[in-house]
């Protein structure tokens, strides 16, 4: 690639092909982007849609989003774009084992993206529109299935296009002759923080129940916080009969803590309602069963001002047993080495540690509470925030330890979604249809998420997938047994669905 340099009044090198709108390519690099380019108003927009063999809905950045100036997209138009000099040095530049320069530029930006901790941004303007035809040869599209992912995604995706056309088959034994897996070891270091400007407010939400002592410990690692947070509101639905009213105290703390006890049912509904009586400029989002270390805030505002962002998702990691405690969060971080250090764009979102500005937050009112009873909350809130254009940075410097105890918790209610009969306690998703004897597999909220956010094809593919998983996840010896339950597993998923159309058509709730 001949590319030509410019250098920003900051004095950061840029590299570029095309002709850039220089003045934007300015104020973009003070931003979270390390590519930038237009190319979804120049034909590439949902290029490559091949990917769904492998992506099927588990990767936000699937499909590009509509109607935005600005978002994730790792489409890149290999004839304009732009880049910092030092990412494009960091990663030796494009892959040229591909016949189409077009597709060493989607291998490109897909594998910095998902991989590697660089942030790839679609910006409407930056580059003049066209209209340029993406055409992927079959062996180039086997070949970046050799090279990126594991080889049963290249044989389902040569079963699903058509093992019995020649152009495949040929495509299929090309790649495997001729490439190896790419290993993705190579990540772009994170930008040193610099310190915290101006005195932002945080605003900290814990939703509890039944675990009122785990929220004791996390109120007390929020006051031996370095930067600590302008207020706390807890929201216990603890049942009355198993409350101790005396262990919360809002005067044991040297910031104002509301504790807020719940009178509806469902964490969705906890952390609206928590929203709204926030009053800082962000609002960090915790589960009452994590354990955070002093810095944990202060690195959460760091990162986003470093970065000029507004959203992030923190590093979460998992205890051993509900009695470990920080310092056995060293070890596990220590045991992680330089493999922790990436940010880039989150394919994630947890609400157990988050940071989010209040006026996206705001934008968004909050939660869906059609998850209530289900799952798949976390992941819809954080896409969510993606599709407004906000980027959700990964961020590995805010790090809890989720003890995940055994007992207590909002899983307490949705339990009962695996009971049957009379004992049966209705679930939100239920409406005005109870579950009978069709218990609904997978969760109709996470079918609910399917009809929410992905396209028609990639449903279909994700019903696909998950019946070949129904059988090659189980031993072979149980194939059998569940080739006699597959009519009742059919029937399960056809009632998710139904509930799933049943939210659909109710929309996104906040209360």
């Amino acid at each position: 690639m001949n590319l030509k340099e410019h250098i920003t009044p900051q004095g950061e090198a840029i590299l570029y092909t095309g002709k850039p709108h220089i003045k934007l390519l300015n104020k973009l690099a003070l931003g979270e982007g390390d590519v930038w380019h237009s190319a979804l108003d120049q034909g590439y927009k949902n290029a490559f849609q091949d990917i769904i063999y492998q992506t099927v809905v588990y990767f936000w950045y699937a499909n590009d989003f509509d109607n935005l100036d600005t978002c994730v997209s790792w489409r890149i138009n290999p004839h304009a774009f732009a880049i910092r000099k030092h990412v494009w040095e960091t990663f030796g530049g494009f892959d040229y084992d591909y016949e189409s320069t077009q597709m060493s530029a989607l291998d490109f930006g897909f594998n910095v993206l998902r991989y590697q901790g660089a942030i790839p941004l679609y910006v409407k303007g930056l580059f003049q529109p066209s209209n340029e035809t993406v055409r992927l040869s079959t062996k180039d599209i086997y070949t970046f299935y050799k090279k990126n992912f594991k080889k049963s995604h290249s044989i389902y995706m040569l079963f699903r296009r058509g093992f019995w056309k020649p152009k495949d088959l040929y495509g299929y034994w090309f790649a495997n002759k001729n490439y190896e897996f790419k290993h993705k070891t190579l990540q772009l270091a994170p930008r040193a923080l610099q310190p915290i400007t101006g005195a932002p407010k945080v605003s900290y939400i814990i939703p509890t129940m039944l675990r009122q002592e785990f929220t004791l410990n996390l109120l007390n690692d929020l006051e031996h916080q370095t930067c600590k947070p302008h207020e706390v509101i807890v929201v216990d639905a603890t049942p009355i009969d198993k409350r101790n009213t005396v262990l919360y105290n809002p005067n044991n703390y040297s910031f104002k803590v509301v504790f807020k006890w719940q009178s509806t049912k469902g964490s969705c509904r906890a952390r609206n309602e928590a929203i709204a009586l926030c009053t800082g400029d962000y609002i960090v989002f915790g589960d009452d069963d994590i354990r955070v270390p002093p810095e944990f805030i202060e690195n959460h505002i760091k990162l986003l001002q470093t970065y000029n962002a507004e959203a992030c998702n923190g590093l979460d990691i998992r205890a051993d047993h509900q009695q470990q405690d920080l310092n056995d969060l060293v070890i596990k971080l220590n045991a992680l080495g330089a493999q922790r250090w990436k940010v880039g764009a989150s394919q994630n979102f947890s609400n157990a540690n988050s940071c989010v500005s209040k006026r996206v937050v705001d934008i968004l009112v909050g939660n869906d509470i059609n998850y209530d009873g289900g799952y798949g909350e976390d992941a819809d809130f954080g896409l969510e925030i993606t599709k407004l254009g906000v980027t959700v940075l990964h961020n590995p410097f805010s790090v809890n330890l989720h003890l995940k105890p055994p007992q207590g918790g909002y899983r307490f209610w949705g339990k009962q979604s695996s009971i049957k009969g009379k004992q049966r306690k209705q679930q939100p998703w239920e409406l005005d249809t109870p579950v009978k004897r069709i218990v609904p597999k997978p969760s109709p909220t996470i079918m609910y998420q399917l009809f929410k956010h992905y396209s028609k094809r990639q449903r279909k593919e994700y019903k696909i997938k998950y019946f070949v998983f129904y059988f090659t996840k189980a031993p072979k010896v149980a194939w059998f047994l569940r080739f006699i339950k597959l009519p009742i597993r059919l029937l399960q998923f056809n009632k998710s669905v139904f509930y799933a159309k049943k939210l659909m058509a109710l929309g996104k709730r906040t209360r």
